[in-house]
């Protein structure tokens, strides 16, 4: 598998995925500097950097790092190593069932561009689209009301006309931002129009943007998408994925203790009808064993 057409692919879906790269591996570890693999927001992991047990390591930063937007490098140790502090940046994940050997994988997170999505014709809009386009967002200028499902952000920047039905849509699509362009008089009238909640209403933004003096379209969209990029950066604001995955089943190994990814490929024994997971088959070998006992 060419992992850097899969990777363009994912983008080109809109799916969110990390990046893993073996930078060190200390034999015996089946894995090699350089290594790689793509990690999928439901664990699904597609390429080679170790074995179960580190496989099942590698999901358990990956979702973190996806949750955060941040990269790390991530520190997988044997049982038997000593203590490894963390430090900003890297994390440490102990391998209870590794057969030795350690391992240092950069995971690097790929996240959808975020998407913005622009209500109106103004000077105000097109400015906006502009900066917008600078900063990598990608911009859809809306030929009717309905913003489209996934948009990260919607600002109605029309200076009239159908404006509280496309704040309607953007609320419904799910718009992590949503702005209004209108005066500090205008702007509620505006939402008093709007069949929202208290809680809907709390999520517009109106007059829309960092209050910085504005006075020009210019510096009135410099100052919209300045929010934008505040609300995407301080974490209340998420680049949409086309298909959000669901979050994946986590359970523990009862042999080791490790955290454990549910995937289709996970080890797991049914007693009773209840599921039991495992890090690798030797625990769910020795599981068995002692329970068959």
């Amino acid at each position: 598998m060419d992992l850097t057409v899969r990777a363009a692919q994912l983008s080109v879906e809109r799916l969110p995925f990390v990046r893993a790269t073996v930078v060190r591996a200390q034999k015996p570890t089946s894995a090699r500097s350089g290594d790689c693999a793509l990690v999928l927001g439901d664990g699904t992991i597609e390429g080679f950097v170790g074995g179960q047990c580190t496989e099942n390591s590698v999901r358990d930063a990956a979702r973190n790092v996806l949750d955060t937007g941040e990269s790390v490098l991530l520190r997988v140790l044997p049982g038997n190593a000593e203590a490894f502090p963390e430090t900003p940046g890297a994390t440490v994940a102990v391998n209870p069932c590794q057969s030795g050997g350690a391992m240092e994988i950069f995971l690097e997170p790929h996240l959808p561009v975020p998407v913005l999505a622009i209500f109106g014709t103004s000077p105000i809009a097109d400015k906006l689209a502009a900066f917008a386009t600078l900063l990598d967002f990608e911009v859809t200028r809306l030929s009717g009301t309905d913003v489209p499902d996934g948009a990260t952000a919607a600002v109605v920047a029309s200076l009239g006309g159908e404006e509280a039905a496309v704040l309607r849509s953007a609320l419904d699509a799910g718009a992590g931002y949503v702005g209004l362009v209108a005066s500090r008089t205008r702007g509620p009238a505006v939402l008093e129009q709007l069949d929202a909640t208290d809680a809907e209403l709390a999520r517009i933004h109106t007059p829309a943007g960092l209050d910085i003096g504005a006075r020009t379209a210019a510096e009135i969209a410099l100052s919209i998408v300045a929010d934008v990029v505040r609300a995407l950066r301080s974490g209340g604001l998420a680049s949409s994925a086309a298909h959000p995955a669901p979050a994946p089943q986590v359970a523990v190994d009862p042999v080791c203790g490790m955290s454990v990814t549910v995937t289709e490929s996970t080890p797991h024994l049914n007693l009773d009808g209840t599921d039991v997971w495992f890090c690798c088959p030797g625990c769910r070998r020795a599981y068995r064993k002692d329970h068959a006992a």
